[in-house]
């Protein structure tokens, strides 16, 4: 293992964090530790520290404590939601986003949100708010994440129904915020918690001391555990040695023997009652060439479970299993290493040693367990290594024969010139080509045929078999003992070389793949090939399945035209929809004959691969599961890239489309603005010459004057597209600017009753007065247009410590639920509402200006159910007070 080379996945993952907002969690192990106070506490540091902090939403519960750290800081208001007649109020994740804060508090991490809300968790709200680049503060109570959810009711009796992945938590940043049980037990008792007869039941049930106990240990283990996978990151992106024993690690050594199963087992146990993860490895040598079929089966087995308990799979060539294991343990930096020993005797031991005693020597910091295997386990007899099939070829033994009579002959004539006592060398040289060529046995009857040649030919009395030396025997014992150990060395460097072939073959075949995939443009065309290749290689049915209209439908399959039975597809749904595998081999819905892996990135899953067998057996092997896996990742890279650049080419025919549009829209508003402009003028000199006509000209400038507004809009709308805006910031007063937009709209105001409800110690507000005139134009137009005939309009102010807001109020039907921001794009015209119809265009101008100028726009019903209420937002810094009189 190389210390010195930081790990690349550790680096993407870290750059990945890089990218996004930082999440912080303060995690509980139940109700009234203190969560909401220490995050207020912090966000109270860190907003004095000069960092701009917002509250998004906080849960007081009625605790004064709480409630009195809340004041001073700017509160985003909620958003309104309407539902079976009441209304619910839910974090407004769009103001947030477009007030941009450094970071926001965000209480209650896995809370539900109310139906019509864009997400159905505040996770997700602030998964969406981490990836625009905010830091959120959070708080979580232990027993709402996923994975803990059923062992805490089965000793609390209670089944929380809130709750998230553990995904969510696994890159952020715990605090645990812990009080002892007595002392949040005297807490409830005092109504600090909950009101009096709520604590009195929570007393009985939920806040008994053992369960807060259990809760306890289980908040701080799994933050243990978040802290010690976010250390491992960071030593393997750094490069850090060591093993940083700070959570336990766990590696289980599988082999072929029977007893493996039961290891699989024990090393399940281990890591339930250490709640630590777990990884089950084995190491391919040379021997395993030598494996039956039922050892291969019982290996697979062994492998197959060990991913069905929960336990991450490897499979790593080495040349012994002790360099194999020492490697892995050091790479995954495990502190617990589970190996099985079976039953050997006193002179196996004594020639090939003890891996257990090795490792234990080896690696000092890294406890070892070891745990007999069964008697079937230890069953297995040694076989002798062979190169060669049963006894060999005939081929072999013709050769090395012939070489043996060759070798006779040759010193036959070197012996007739005198006589050489280490003539015998020669032999060696038949013996060792039959020993690596051809196999142990080959090599065995070669060195007996060479040595009774010898002993005939050259050892007296010559022609005869009878040996009167005895030193003599030694040259027969060393061509049987060369034979024996060259047999033995050229099998294991052969098995070498062919699991380095082996190992080769398939990265030769995962590089190719991937430069076939680098030259697919077509979605189609590489299903197609990764069904053929897996398919090959793997010898078994294969499908892929990608998202269409109507759901999962089978883009390719090796062989063509296969279909799935119902239970196959619903084992497919299940696992695009969950982003598992499922199926065969899996732990979700097994009776299906397909395994099924989900494809795609971390964010997104694209499509779904199957894979079956012919005769209905396990889909794929244990050993074959990291190839596949391989392969399926450089599918999923190659889907995600030709996705990006479908999407890049729709960008460009947007692009192109958009400026088009701006072309087409400031070229026809120029050329209608200056002929509007002399109607406007020479409508206004005839009616000061004819005022007979005075009803149908003041008629006449009306609509021009509503044509001239429209150019106009089209005029602003390019000038926001293009970036072209000129802010002029300076100090305005509402109410002056409120009655100069409706002096301006007098005629499209004709019989409206407008209430304007605008207190006159209101400060002034920092705006663009162009700008702002022309929002408040859009805005009472907008509502005049659109509400009942015969209504009144409302314009009104509130101001409130977190800043001022401009409303605009009409009574119409108001705004269908989920289309409050769909109303602000350009050219929308919602259906089924009172915003059916028109352009578009002054909405959007509106969001556009408002933007431009630092404030924030939305649009909602108004409480009572009676219209429509658009509201500009103020922020404290853009408010400048009155000075006093």
């Amino acid at each position: 293992m190389n210390d010195a080379r930081p790990d690349p996945d550790a680096l993407l993952r870290a750059a990945a964090r890089e990218a996004k907002g930082r999440l912080k969690v303060f995690l509980g192990a139940a109700p009234g530790v203190g969560k909401t106070y220490e995050m207020l506490s912090d966000g109270a540091a860190r907003r004095d520290a000069g960092v701009d902090v917002v509250v998004g939403v906080v849960e007081t519960h009625g605790r004064r404590e709480t409630e009195a750290k809340v004041d001073g800081f700017e509160i985003m208001p909620r958003k309104p939601i309407a539902y079976q007649g009441h209304t619910l109020a839910e974090m407004d994740i769009d103001a947030i986003l477009a007030r941009r804060p450094q970071l926001v508090l965000v209480d209650e991490l896995a809370h539900t949100n109310a139906p019509g809300s864009r997400h159905d968790k505040r996770y997700q709200d602030v998964e969406e708010l981490l990836a625009a680049g905010i830091d959120v503060y959070s708080t979580l109570n232990i027993q709402h994440l996923e994975s803990l959810n059923d062992l805490v009711a089965s000793f609390t009796k209670v089944r929380v129904r809130e709750t998230l992945p553990d995904r969510v938590i696994e890159n952020a940043e715990i605090e645990i915020v812990d009080i002892p049980p007595d002392e949040l037990i005297e807490r409830l008792r005092e109504g600090k918690v909950y009101v009096p007869d709520e604590a009195a039941r929570a007393l009985g049930h939920f806040f008994s001391k053992s369960n807060l106990s259990a809760l306890r240990e289980l908040a701080l283990r799994r933050a243990a555990q978040a802290v010690d996978a976010q250390m491992l990151d960071y030593v393997r992106a750094n490069a850090v040695g060591g093993t940083f024993a700070v959570n336990d690690r766990l590696v289980v050594a599988i082999s072929e023997q029977a007893g493996a199963i039961e290891l699989v087992r024990a090393a399940k146990r281990l890591a339930d009652a250490l709640r630590a993860p777990w990884t089950a490895v084995h190491v391919e040598t040379p021997r395993d060439a030598g494996f039956t079929s039922a050892e291969s089966a019982r290996l697979a087995e062994a492998m197959r479970l060990a991913s069905q308990l929960g336990a991450q799979i490897e499979t790593i060539p080495a040349e012994s299993a002790l360099a194999g294991l020492r490697q892995f343990a050091a790479e995954a930096r495990a502190t617990q290493l589970i190996v099985g020993k079976s039953r050997r005797s006193r002179w196996f031991e004594l020639r090939h040693g003890s891996i257990v005693d090795r490792l234990v020597r080896d690696a000092p910091g890294l406890a070892v367990h070891v745990l007999p295997l069964s008697e079937a386990g230890a069953a297995r007899k040694m076989r002798l290594p062979d190169l060669g099939e049963g006894w060999g070829s005939w081929q072999g033994y013709a050769v090395s024969l012939g070489l043996g009579a060759a070798i006779t002959v040759l010193g036959r004539m070197i012996f007739a010139q005198g006589s050489i006592t280490n003539i015998g060398l020669l032999f060696l040289l038949p013996v060792m080509l039959a020993a690596t060529r051809y196999g142990l046995r080959t090599g065995i009857v070669t060195s007996l045929a060479c040595s009774l040649a010898y002993n005939f030919f050259f050892i007296p009395p010559l022609n005869t078999f009878t040996i009167q030396d005895p030193q003599n025997i030694i040259t027969v014992l060393v061509l049987l003992g060369v034979a024996i150990v060259g047999s033995q060395l050229a099998s294991r460097v052969r098995a070498q070389a062919l699991l380095a072939q082996a190992s080769a073959a398939q990265n030769r075949s995962l590089a190719g793949f991937a430069r076939r995939l680098t030259g697919i443009a077509s979605t189609d065309e590489l299903a197609q090939v990764l069904c053929d290749e897996i398919g090959q290689r793997l010898a078994g049915n294969t499908v892929l399945l990608m998202p269409d209209a109507a759901g999962l439908a089978v883009r390719a399959a090796a062989p063509p035209g296969g279909r799935l039975a119902m239970l196959d597809d619903a084992a497919a749904r299940w696992a695009f929809d969950n982003n598992k595998p499922a199926g065969q081999g899996s732990d979700t819905l097994t009776a299906s004959e397909w395994l099924f892996y989900p494809i795609g990135t971390t964010s997104r899953v694209l499509a779904v691969f199957g894979l079956s067998r012919p005769d209905a057996g396990a889909p794929v092997r244990a050993d074959q599961l990291p190839f596949l896996l391989s392969l399926l990742d450089q599918a999923g890279l190659a889907l995600e890239r030709i996705a990006l650049a479908e999407e890049m080419a729709d960008l460009a025919h947007v692009r192109e489309r958009d400026r088009l549009r701006h072309a087409l829209l400031s070229s026809v508003s120029h050329d209608l603005r200056t002929p509007l402009t002399t109607i406007l003028g020479s409508l206004a000199q005839i009616r000061a010459m004819s005022p007979e006509q005075e009803d149908q000209l003041a008629e006449t400038r009306a609509e021009a004057e509503r044509l001239h507004r429209f150019v106009a809009n089209l005029l602003d709308m390019v000038r926001i597209e293009a970036g072209a805006l000129h802010r002029k910031i300076e100090p305005v007063d509402l109410a002056e600017a409120v009655a100069s937009a409706l002096h301006d709209l007098g005629t499209a105001l004709h019989g409206r009753l407008v209430n304007v409800e605008i207190a006159a110690d209101l400060p002034f507000v920092l705006v663009d007065p162009q700008l702002f005139h022309h929002c408040l134009i859009n805005l009472i137009e907008n509502a005049a247009k659109y509400g009942d005939p015969g209504t009144g309009i409302t314009v009104r102010a509130h101001r409130d410590p977190q800043g001022l807001t401009l409303f605009v109020e009409d009574e119409g039907p108001g705004i269908p639920a989920g289309q409050a921001q769909r109303i602000f794009e350009t050219f929308a015209r919602i259906e089924g509402s009172d915003r059916k119809g028109g352009t578009g265009l002054g909405l959007a101008i509106v969001k556009g200006f408002a933007e431009a100028m630092g404030l924030g726009v939305s649009a909602s019903d108004r409480a009572d159910g009676r219209g429509a209420s658009f509201a500009i937002r103020f922020p404290p810094g853009q408010l400048k007070e009155l000075p006093p009189e």
